[in-house]
């Protein structure tokens, strides 16, 4: 199977999956947010981010150093496995000591309190899980990590219906991620079990030590990154309560729901990445372009239209108890065309060992980020959580850009996004003219960008081949 074709077949997979999860989630949402109190809405947004945060120190960057090392070579499978299994342990009840902690000091109310520690230990069947997710990716077997994405997804749907229908509170709510992630649990311990092998726990000291110190840097990125995600949260969560706390997640959940092609699309190319890094350049240059057009070309229309229609989407999904979180969403919708391709920027220095320069970037960009949120958030609460977010991801984009532009190639960026800017306009004239029911709306606006892109002509006959290499259709004129 051709690269291409392979990085389409568990793209493909992945991406059905999300869809499937992101309409789930998106019921789950608009059911959480109706039924909660903005208050309550707020306690379980900020459970989310600070146990998000501290979700990171359970993994350490085991997961994405195996998914590295394991598709290079795959007889590390076992070896992997059964040490990760004791190391996570570990590091899962360290973060759940340091967690309880944390919660004392800040001195959150009782009930926020446990929440997080429900969620806490939801966390930590996720953590376990995803050491055979890592398993999955590395075998490039994305069916199976999309399996357990939509039972998860079901699971917490089923949960919060329940919840709704019993009129329960929000540590119910709270207890559905606990049930949802041990479900979840046990389906991969099956079939890992089942197409792998039978997990062996294993204590290896020596493989141990040079496993951590490369892992190490890994896991400060995704600590540091989780934390540039969710610290406006807990700072909001400090200075402005929880009520501001549940505005400014309404829109923010909206926005992170989208993140989920880049996602499902660096999960599946990322392995790729790691394997052309080690043996072809050409190619993973070529890759690399590639996806940053791509994923340029999606993220640009969806941030334009979101800003256009915030209003709609938000009365429509939450009705007026949230109009406040409309000129959220218009502002923090932006970080997904910056978001988009920092996904590639950073896939691609890790499959190239620069963790540490991945590393390096995201401290610069905490540093930023906490310092502009404790500068604005006191005076413009969740809008000011909103725009900080937005320059924070912009700043990342730069550094990395600059990064990678010095190792393999420098995108003209300029020239990727005009077409894309053109169709933009397009389909922004349409919508400021036409005002009809949303979804109408959203499709004629989608035909619409697209519609002008062909007409420019911004896909190539590469690119025309590329797409026939995904369907499988044959090129004639190359055998």
């Amino acid at each position: 199977m051709s690269t291409a074709r392979r990085i389409a077949k568990n793209t493909t997979v992945l991406f059905i999956a999300q869809m499937i999860t992101y309409v789930i989630g998106f019921f789950i949402t608009v059911y959480t947010v109706r039924y909660l109190s903005v208050d309550n809405f707020g306690i379980l947004s900020t459970a989310l981010a600070l146990t998000g945060i501290l979700m990171v120190l359970m993994d350490l960057g085991l997961g994405t150093l195996t998914v590295r090392e394991v598709a290079r070579n795959k007889s590390l499978t076992r070896k992997y496995v059964g040490n990760t299994i004791i190391m996570k342990l570990i590091l899962s009840f360290s973060t759940f000591l340091l967690t309880v902690l944390i919660v004392n000091v800040i001195a959150y109310p009782e009930i926020t309190k446990l929440v997080v520690y429900i969620l806490t230990i939801s966390f930590i069947f996720n953590a376990l899980s995803s050491i055979f997710y890592s398993i999955f990716q590395s075998f490039e077997k994305m069916e199976f990590q999309s399996v357990a994405t939509i039972l998860n997804s079901v699971v917490m749907l089923i949960g919060t219906i329940l919840a709704i229908y019993f009129q329960l509170d929000v540590i119910a709510f709270a207890t559905v991620y606990l049930i949802a992630n041990g479900v979840n649990l046990i389906y991969n311990l099956i079939v890992y079990t089942w197409k792998f092998y039978l997990p062996k726990v294993e204590v290896d000291f020596g493989f141990w030590k040079p496993t951590i110190r490369e892992a190490l840097p890994l896991s400060m990125t995704s600590i540091f990154s989780m934390m540039v995600f969710r610290v406006d949260t807990v700072i909001l969560s400090i200075i402005k309560g929880a009520e501001a706390v549940g505005f400014y997640n309404a829109a923010y959940r909206l926005m992170e729901a989208l993140i989920f092609f880049p996602a499902v699309y660096t999960t599946s190319i990322f392995p790729v990445f790691s394997s052309l890094y080690i043996t072809s350049r050409k190619p993973l240059k070529n890759a690399y372009e590639k996806s940053f057009k791509y994923l340029t070309i999606l993220s640009l229309p969806i941030a334009v239209g979101t800003t256009l229609l915030a209003d709609q989407i938000i009365l429509l999904i939450f009705k007026s108890a949230y109009i406040p979180s409309i000129l959220t969403l218009q502002i923090v919708i932006w970080v997904l065309p910056f978001t988009f391709v920092n996904y590639i920027l950073g896939s691609l220095l890790t499959s190239m060992n620069r963790q540490y320069t991945v590393l390096k970037i995201t401290i610069i960009c905490l540093t930023m980020n906490v310092g502009l949120n404790l500068i604005l958030i006191p005076t413009y609460s969740y809008l000011g959580a909103a725009f900080v977010t937005v320059i924070t991801d912009a700043l990342s984009v730069a550094l990395s850009f600059y990064i990678v532009s010095r190792l393999i190639s420098r995108v003209a960026v300029h020239k990727i996004i005009f077409k894309p800017v053109v169709a933009c306009i397009a389909m922004a004239i349409f919508l400021f003219l036409i005002k009809t029911n949303l979804f109408v709306e959203i499709v004629l606006a989608i035909l619409i960008y697209f519609g002008v892109l062909m007409a420019l002509k911004t896909f190539t006959p590469e690119d025309y081949d590329l797409f026939r290499q995904i369907l499988n259709i044959q090129n004639k004129n190359k055998e």
